[in-house]
């Protein structure tokens, strides 16, 4: 994965490839390929203080120029500044125009070219603590140089902007080359380590940074950075020198060792994709969402601003821990959501500040039953299905009885049912204010495909474990939901199911949902029918970049995703492109043509992966426009993104070696 300069000297386009590196905590750091930030989430060092959340920008960036050691016609220092910085009207520095190659392949790589001074720079993350390495190389100089290094931080929450205040801390240390401060009282210290280097003080704010992507967000987009003063170092052609910003001390620590032992972890990690360079791009982007919470493992939604969601990680970790054999954080992913259900539900998400989890989801319960039913069927634990049974006895309950925001089983045809107004329950979640963009209450279908599958598992549950007579309960209870569902949700006139029923109303929307009744492991279509919910979500809903989240003929389609807050989340889930979805619609494909699903699902699959070299390079994105070319955007990396494509290319051995070209 390089990009040459032919890209590179375009800063538009590079501003908009961005990179990012996780460290297993939920911390990380992140740019874009012209090293301007075009978010204010972007950072050097965005550490979790209270992993997987509580994350801080504690160092934003740090600002690179090359000095010569002799002097242009004036008398002053030749001078190489590598950095770029977007201003009102103006970049600058633009240091861009000195990157020849970016690479990233393990890590993010920077490779510069001033007039034959060649410098290269790596960044990488420590995975299990809030430490960034940066590595430099001199490859080529016709005499020493020195590098001046310029921190600018932020010190804030990675959702707020920081201004130009008096309360900011301007007492540090620096002693035998390792910087330390704590920028606001009661804050995480910030540790620079920079061997061999001399510091100056210049205590100043740089004022109006703009991070361009915000402002297409029709958000904040103006920033002011403080710096201490600035670093400067000597170096040689073939010398290296390694960099730490830290919460820990870095004292007796070496950025070369560390960087060793990171590149190791990575070696391991792709060491089984050793032949397709797809899949193992795919396995270091899975990696970057399985994080830390207390003793356990979760799944980080998507970055950079997403936290742990149970319905993403439900339907992410199959793709994301099973099909990568990473057994044991599948199970601790497992045990870690087992613990918070509540009234038979499941987190929706974990709040970024710690606060109680919330529980507005009516699915990720029921996603809660597919993942059990996957980590069983990939591992045979039957140690952990014993011990998590009377959770899952309990979640069934609970809607018999009935829980959160209506959700209970209607005993009439034992179909699922739920909702309240003003409350948004399924995947199609957006809301502002009190707005509900896509309310979907009453008997759902891909929830009512999901329940199914449910009852259909916990009919296999008990079974495996000796419980006969409860095996056998479920299945008749199943088998009631089958019969309602096919004489209620089928659409005789348009030949797809529709897509909820409240009431006497049936919504015919034509959305992607439908495609679960198809794909899950307990399919509740067959034969004719199966056969025209494919065709029509396919003819309908298919784009190069997953499906489309409501067809074009629909008066509310929105064909792109733009503007501020109340104009995006009105089109998020009404024609926007979901990358993920691709996993359900590929199960549907094989489920209804077999063998012959084999080569349409490779081809599809091996055009998408170009996707991975055009917005968060290496990984994939959470949305797409739903107009032609389908932009990327949302969240540059989405787990059940990355998830779901890697869990379909493993699981159907799908044919992706060559690439195919945009």
């Amino acid at each position: 994965m390089n990009f040459d300069k032919g890209v590179l000297c375009d800063f538009e386009t590079a501003s908009r490839m961005e990179w990012i590196e996780a460290n297993g905590l939920g911390g990380y750091a992140s740019s874009t390929v012209s090293g301007a930030h075009s978010r204010k989430y972007h950072g050097l060092l965005v550490a979790a203080i209270t992993p997987p959340v509580g994350r801080t920008i504690l160092l934003s960036k740090l600002d690179e120029t090359i000095v010569m050691a002799h002097s242009d016609e004036s008398g002053l220092p030749v001078r190489y500044e590598l950095s770029a910085n977007q201003y009102p009207g103006v970049v600058h520095p633009a240091g861009y125009r000195y990157i020849e190659e970016f690479s990233r392949d393990l890590f993010p790589e920077f490779y510069y070219n001033c007039d034959g001074i060649r410098l290269k720079k790596t960044i990488a993350v420590v995975h299990g603590e809030n430490t960034t390495l940066i590595l430099y190389e001199v490859l080529d100089a016709p005499s020493p140089i020195t590098l001046e290094l310029l921190p600018l931080a932020s010190a804030r929450d990675f959702h707020h902007l920081s201004y130009a205040n008096d309360k900011i801390g301007k007492h540090f240390l620096f002693e035998d080359g390792i910087f330390r401060t704590v920028n606001y009282p009661g804050g995480t210290e910030l540790f620079i380590s920079v061997p061999g280097a001399n510091f100056k003080e210049e205590q100043t704010w740089y004022y109006n940074f703009e991070y361009l992507a915000e402002l297409e967000r029709g958000l904040n987009f103006r920033e002011d950075l403080y710096s201490h003063g600035k670093f400067s170092i000597r170096l040689k052609k073939g010398e290296k020198r390694g960099i730490i910003l830290s919460t820990i001390d870095p004292e007796g620590r070496s950025a070369l060792k560390l960087f060793a032992q990171e590149k190791k972890r990575k070696e391991k990690l792709t060491k089984s994709y050793s032949k397709s360079s797809q899949l193992a791009r795919l396995a270091l982007a899975a990696d970057q969402f399985v994080v830390r919470r207390g003793n356990l493992v979760t799944v980080i939604a998507g970055y950079h601003w997403f936290a742990d969601w149970g319905r993403d990680t439900m339907i992410g970790v199959t793709g994301l821990c099973l099909e990568t054999k990473r057994f044991a954080e599948a199970r601790q992913i497992l045990q870690h959501f087992a613990a918070y259900v509540s009234d038979g539900m499941l987190p929706n998400r974990f709040p970024d500040s710690g606060e109680q989890p919330e529980y507005n989801t009516i699915d990720a319960s029921l996603w809660f039953f597919h993942a059990i039913h996957n980590y069983y069927r990939y591992t045979k634990d039957i140690s952990f299905l014993k011990s998590v049974l009377p959770v899952l006895e309990g979640i069934m309950s609970s809607h018999y009885n009935g829980t959160r925001y209506n959700i209970k089983v209607d005993a009439s045809d034992e179909l699922l049912s739920g909702g309240l107004d003003k409350i948004q329950l399924t995947w199609m979640d957006a809301k502002v204010g009190d707005w509900v963009v896509t309310p979907r209450r009453g008997k759902v279908v891909e929830i009512n495909a999901l329940w199914y599958n449910a009852l259909r598992s916990m009919q296999a549950f008990c079974a495996l474990l000796g419980k006969e007579k409860r095996s056998k309960a479920y299945a008749i209870k199943a088998g009631r939901v089958h019969e309602s569902f096919n004489r209620l949700f089928w659409n005789e006139t348009a030949g797809y199911l529709y897509d909820y029923i409240d009431g006497n109303y049936c919504c015919d929307d034509l959305r992607p949902n439908q495609i679960y009744a198809l794909s899950l492991p307990y399919p509740l279509l067959a034969g004719a029918r199966a056969k025209s919910v494919l065709s029509v979500v396919t003819e309908n809903l298919l784009t190069p970049r997953g499906l489309r989240s409501l067809n074009e003929r629909n008066p509310q389609y929105k064909a792109h995703y733009t503007g501020d807050i109340f104009k995006r989340d009105g089109s998020y889930h009404q024609g926007t492109v979901w990358s993920f979805l691709l996993g359900p619609y590929i199960d549907a494909s094989f489920y209804v043509n077999n063998e012959e699903a084999r080569e349409p699902a490779s081809l599809l699959i091996k055009s998408f992966l170009n996707h991975l070299d055009e917005a968060g390079v290496g990984s994939v994105s959470e949305i797409f426009e739903g107009a032609y070319p389908h932009a990327p955007k949302g969240c540059i990396a989405q787990a059940w993104g990355v998830g779901e494509v890697l869990r379909v290319i493993l699981q159907y051995k799908l044919v992706i070696s060559e690439k195919v070209k945009k």
